[in-house]
């Protein structure tokens, strides 16, 4: 085959982005296998570094394989179960992608639906948590890539979490560019990918659970829709990592 050599580009939009010549050597280095000692340190290293990205001390950080939108999947199959009532932010693509992940695993989605471009009033979200009482998770886009508009998370969080329910940001789009607090948001389930900010290709969804958010991970009554992004098996594999 002819050898494919793309042409340089400046690269100005949210994504993706060009990625480093370091990061392009180290994807040059020998494979490893899944069980090797030495991909298992890799492992632990990049749970750290993740967590310092996030600012967050959950133990359930990890990288899925797959794009940001697995990891939206990964947030959304593993905490909705059919039936469940949630209620999604929507101001873009993103939004509006959230929204129909979680009527595929059998959500009853109320979407708070503004302008493109705009951000989501934390009024909206309190008259939808109250008109909703059985709601049991919020998602919410902290910087929506199809725009660039940015919700400040924070007061949307204290509704939330006063309402008693969950709350998933995606942050595919900040990750790296922005603060993403996750502990001082007491954000429940945070998504991103590795081709924006962080200035990696494609190919690797950095999530991050609370212990809440694995509290109603256990409390399922059926099994997670996805077998490849269930949470549940994936901790057996990540969470040896933990305990070492």
């Amino acid at each position: 085959m002819k050898q494919l050599a793309p042409s340089e580009r400046v690269l100005l939009g949210p994504g993706p982005s060009a990625v480093p010549t370091r990061v392009l050597q180290a994807l040059a280095a020998p494979t490893v296998g899944h069980l090797d000692p030495e991909y298992l340190q890799i492992m632990d290293e990049t749970r750290q570094l993740l967590q310092t990205v996030f600012s967050t001390k959950n133990d359930m950080t990890m990288a899925v394989s797959g794009t940001g939108s697995a990891g939206m999947e990964a947030c959304v199959c593993n905490l909705v179960e059919p039936g469940d009532e949630m209620i999604v932010c929507v101001n873009g693509v993103f939004g509006n992608r959230m929204k129909d992940v979680a009527e595929r695993y059998g959500a009853t989605v109320h979407p708070i639906e503004v302008e493109w471009g705009q951000i989501i009033d934390p009024e909206q979200v309190a008259v939808a948590l109250t008109e909703h009482p059985k709601v049991k998770m919020v998602g919410v886009v902290h910087a929506e890539t199809s725009t660039g508009a940015h919700q400040p998370i924070e007061e949307i969080a204290k509704l939330v979490h006063d309402a008693g329910a969950l709350l998933v940001v995606d942050c595919v789009t900040s990750l790296g560019g922005l603060p993403v607090p996750v502990d001082d948001w007491e954000a429940d389930a945070v998504y991103s990918g590795t081709q924006k900010c962080l200035s990696c290709p494609p190919g690797l969804a950095p999530v991050t659970f609370s212990e809440r958010a694995m509290e109603k991970l256990e409390a399922r009554s059926t099994k997670v829709g996805s077998w490849y992004l269930d949470l549940t098996m994936l901790r057996n594999y990540w969470g040896d990592a933990v305990a070492r």
